[in-house]
Formats: C-alpha cells, sequence, structure tokens
C-alpha cells in the first residue's frame, strides 16, 4: 500500500469511529486536517501514557506568517495551568516542614487583609488553593487589566472588595488568591516566587524550556491571536507579572509530557520531588464545584487541579487562558494517561482534542467531538453577533451630552480599583486608568451621557462608559463596565463605580 493510500485510511479509520491495531494511527492528519477547519495559526500536543511519550508534536505555525513552524519545543504561556504548579512548590514546603496546608494565612502574611476581620483570621493556604476563600473572581478578572500592578499593590487592595459567596460555602475562581498563596511562598522560602519554581521544579524535573517570566520567551514562542471585527489577528502578549503564581509559567508540549508523567507517576526519572502523601493531597478534592450535568459525578476542585469525570474515568484536569492563547491538561489515573493541548488561538478544539485521544484509548465508540464543538462555537458567535446588533438597535440616535467635554473632565476613584482619569484632547475624552498610558481607553459618545471606549490594545474589547450627575447638576460618578473574554458587550459584565474626587481640565 503506498503513502497515499496509507493516508486515506488512516483518515477513514479516524472519522468512523473504529480502532485500527493502534488507536491513535492518523491522529496527526486529523488534527491538522481539523486544525484548518478552526483556522487556528498553531498548536502542540503532547500524549503521555506510563512512562511512554506517545505523542509530542506541533503542528501549523507560531504566527500569521507562518515565519516558522511550531515543534515539541515552542513555548506557550499556560496561563492557569501554573496553579497546580504553585500548589506543588508549596508541597515542597509542607515536605520540608516549613508550611502546612492548614496554616493560617495571616500567620506568614501579618499584612494580609480581607474585609471581614473574623475571615481574614482564618484563611488558610488550603482555603487559597481550593478557591474556597468566596473573594477574588471579579477583582483578578479586573487585575488582568493592569500590566503595570504589583502583587503588593494587588494585595493591598483586597481589603476593599466585597465577598462574592460567603467564605467556605462554596467555589469563586480566584487569580487573586493564587497571589496570595505566592506570597506566603515567598514568606516562607524567602525567595521570589519565580525563582523558587524554576530552580526547585521546573529544572528538577527536567523542563528545560519552561520557565515563570515573560522575559523567558525566546524566537520559538507561540504568538497569540483573536479574532477582531471577523478578523483573525495577531495580538499583544498578556504580561502576567502581578499574577504570576496563577499564571505566568511558559511551557512547552515535550516539558509538559513530562510534569504529566511525573503528576500520574508520583516519580519521573528518578526524581520524586514531593512524598506520595503531599502528592495525593494535592491531587484529592478540597471544595465542591457543582454538577456538570455533561458528566455525573463529582466535580470538585482540588489544591490547583479541577476534578470531575470523563464517561467512566476519574480526571485531573485544567484549563489555562490568557489573550490569543489557550492550554488544556487532563490527566486519567485509570488509564494512566495525559493529555496536554497549546493553541495560539482560543477555540473549543483543545476539548475535542482531549476527548477523541480518551475514547480511541479506552477503546470507545468515537464521537465526532470536533464537529459537534465547532458547530456549537458557530452557534455561539451567531448568538453573540446578534447580541452585538440588539445592543446597536438600543442606541438612542440624537441624543446630546448634559454638559460640554471639558465638564466631565477630572479624577475618578474607586477604593478597590483606584484611580480613573479623564482626560480631554483634541476635541474628544480619554479614559487612562491605573495612571499607565498603556490602559487608556478613547471614549466615543453612545447615547445621552453614556460613552463607548475603545482600548489601545485593539485584543480588550469595547466597554461602556457613563457619568452619573450629582445634586448639583454636575458629573459626580463614573460606572464602568469591564468584560470578561466576551464576544458580546453585555456578556461578563463586571460594573465599578468611580467617584469623583477632583475637577479640572488637562489638555
Amino acid at each position: 500500500m503506498n503513502r497515499f493510500r496509507m493516508l486515506v485510511f488512516s483518515l477513514l479509520l479516524v472519522g468512523s469511529g473504529q480502532i485500527a491495531a493502534n488507536p491513535l494511527d492518523g491522529l496527526e492528519y486529523w488534527i491538522e486536517a481539523e486544525r484548518e477547519r478552526w483556522q487556528i495559526p498553531g498548536l502542540a500536543v503532547a500524549i503521555v501514557q506510563g512512562d511512554e511519550v506517545l505523542l509530542a508534536q506541533g503542528f501549523g505555525h507560531l504566527d500569521l506568517e507562518a515565519s516558522r513552524a511550531v515543534d515539541a519545543d515552542t513555548q506557550f504561556g499556560i496561563a492557569s495551568l501554573s496553579k497546580a504548579m504553585t500548589a506543588t512548590a508549596l508541597g515542597l514546603l509542607v515536605d520540608e516542614g516549613k508550611l502546612d496546608w492548614d496554616d493560617r494565612v495571616i500567620d506568614h502574611l501579618p499584612e494580609f487583609r480581607l474585609s471581614d476581620p473574623w475571615v481574614t483570621e482564618q484563611v488558610t493556604v488550603r482555603d487559597l488553593l481550593a478557591h474556597r476563600v468566596g473573594v477574588g473572581r471579579l477583582f483578578g478578572n479586573r487585575l488582568t487589566f493592569m500590566p503595570a500592578a504589583s502583587r503588593d499593590e494587588a494585595l493591598a487592595a483586597l481589603r476593599h472588595h466585597e465577598f462574592e459567596q460567603a467564605f467556605r460555602q462554596g467555589y469563586v475562581y480566584s487569580n487573586a488568591m493564587y497571589v496570595v498563596a505566592g506570597a506566603v511562598l515567598e514568606a516562607v522560602s524567602g525567595e521570589r516566587w519565580e525563582g523558587f519554581v524554576e530552580t526547585r521544579l521546573l529544572a528538577p524535573l527536567g523542563m528545560s524550556r519552561s520557565n515563570a517570566r515573560l522575559e523567558g520567551l525566546d524566537d520559538n514562542a507561540a504568538t497569540p491571536h483573536q479574532e477582531i471585527r471577523g478578523e483573525l489577528v495577531e495580538i499583544p502578549r498578556r504580561d502576567w507579572t502581578w499574577g504570576a503564581p496563577a499564571a505566568a509559567v511558559n511551557s512547552t508540549a515535550n516539558d509538559l509530557a513530562g510534569w504529566m508523567r511525573y503528576n500520574l507517576a508520583g516519580h519521573l526519572d528518578g526524581e520524586s520531588l514531593l512524598s506520595s502523601e503531599t502528592l495525593t493531597e494535592i491531587h484529592a478534592p478540597a471544595n465542591l464545584i457543582g454538577l456538570d450535568p455533561d458528566y455525573p459525578g463529582v466535580n470538585a476542585y482540588g489544591l490547583g487541579w479541577g476534578i470531575g469525570r470523563y464517561q467512566s474515568f476519574h480526571v485531573l484536569r485544567h484549563g489555562g487562558a490568557t489573550d490569543g492563547i489557550n492550554s488544556l491538561l487532563w490527566l486519567l489515573p485509570e488509564l494512566d494517561l495525559g493529555i496536554a493541548v497549546s493553541a495560539n488561538r482560543f477555540t473549543g478544539f483543545n476539548t475535542a482534542l482531549a476527548r477523541t485521544v480518551i475514547d480511541r484509548i479506552a477503546g470507545l465508540e468515537t464521537s465526532d467531538w470536533s464537529l459537534a464543538l465547532f458547530e456549537d462555537e458557530l452557534e455561539s458567535r451567531a448568538e453573540a453577533a446578534e447580541a452585538r446588533r440588539e445592543v446597536e438597535r438600543e442606541r438612542q440616535d440624537g441624543t446630546q451630552l448634559s454638559h460640554p467635554l471639558k465638564r466631565f473632565v477630572g479624577d475618578y476613584q474607586h477604593p478597590l480599583y483606584g484611580l480613573a482619569e479623564v482626560l480631554a484632547h483634541n476635541g474628544e475624552l480619554k479614559l487612562r486608568l491605573w495612571q499607565d498610558d498603556s490602559q487608556t481607553l478613547v471614549l466615543e459618545h453612545w447615547h445621552h451621557d453614556t460613552f463607548k471606549a475603545r482600548w489601545r490594545n485593539p485584543a480588550q474589547r469595547e466597554k461602556f462608559v457613563w457619568f452619573q450627575m450629582g445634586e448639583d447638576g454636575q458629573p459626580a460618578e463614573l460606572k464602568l463596565r469591564f468584560t470578561l473574554r466576551p464576544r458580546a458587550l453585555e456578556e461578563g459584565i463586571y460594573p465599578a463605580d468611580y467617584t469623583r474626587t477632583v475637577r479640572y481640565s488637562k489638555q
């Protein structure tokens, strides 16, 4: 049988759900075909089973110019996959007797404060890692817009944040609490989080192409992409310095293959790193999330790991998403199987790939997960487009501002999110946040005293800003809506009210 016929035969097997002698035969061809269907510029895949690396390979290119192919050593920002690494780093201190999972945070960080004094006294390291403090989802996502923010600023601001859920009464995903966990690690170890993770975790596991800082990326690093106004474009990388313990690690298919092998076996090439008791505790449920209607069974969170089921199999899993980069990592201990996917565009294909690999390895009837999720995505895009059109339809044409532009100029303050400056320049208003020029929005009049705000960075979607008048009839409050990874203007809204503190005219 010639090469072409072998390729066609493999593709037929993948498409029909039949299982070849090697259940992954033809997978590379299928991945490449689906990558093109989803219009993903590049992705890297690692699949391990037992001590064997079944696949570590790149597909596509680093960028739209196709200047370099993605390979198994291409670096991707793995975002929230970093959380399990932060938990593992803290586990090293647990094994050394320097820390306990149930230590109170305030005993290591006396400056730690939340809005509730009693909760401040009770929060433990385990609470931080298991997302059960009840604070930080909104704040953590808002801070992703603050590249110049320091971790000290983030920690100090937490005392102004209202609880989103009662303490230890549910699951509130929180990047901010992982920033606190990183601060605990630094206080106990005397080292910066970045250096500790790189020297005490990544290096012993042989993850030589991985690092914990933006400047650790080199010329073999994937460029992030996002669809903006119907066009796929390259966008700037997110600087996660402020929130490094939550999301700053960069890694590769080869290195993630080693990370998965370690977590499945508890050791890697003679390196045990953690005691079996500590690793087991990291992987164990510490907080219930709720029911997942697609996969009945436990849906929980451990220490840096999501915990659930796929079909009948127990799964340790996490996703990692930052601007234009999307990663996924699943471990199935019963199959001794690990799957990691990183792509330089956010789509549902990572999940489709993971499910397809499991079905084939487990000998299950294979569904066309990629087609199903692709159709779901097309439907979501259509719904989002309609939502945007609805926003446009609700715009009230012919309305005027209640005051000349210069009357809106001034400083507006929020106790948690800090300073918002409204500036006048060349006949238009601009909004500068956190005294950071890179976080400047141009305000375009929408209707009445409402403006649509556009970031300099096109990856940060439009926001709405509107002004509320005080008793004297003058602008007294600025109301700002952010959106979290939206396709529609009104999706994932986190409002914030800024009170005017200074009136002036800036040019």
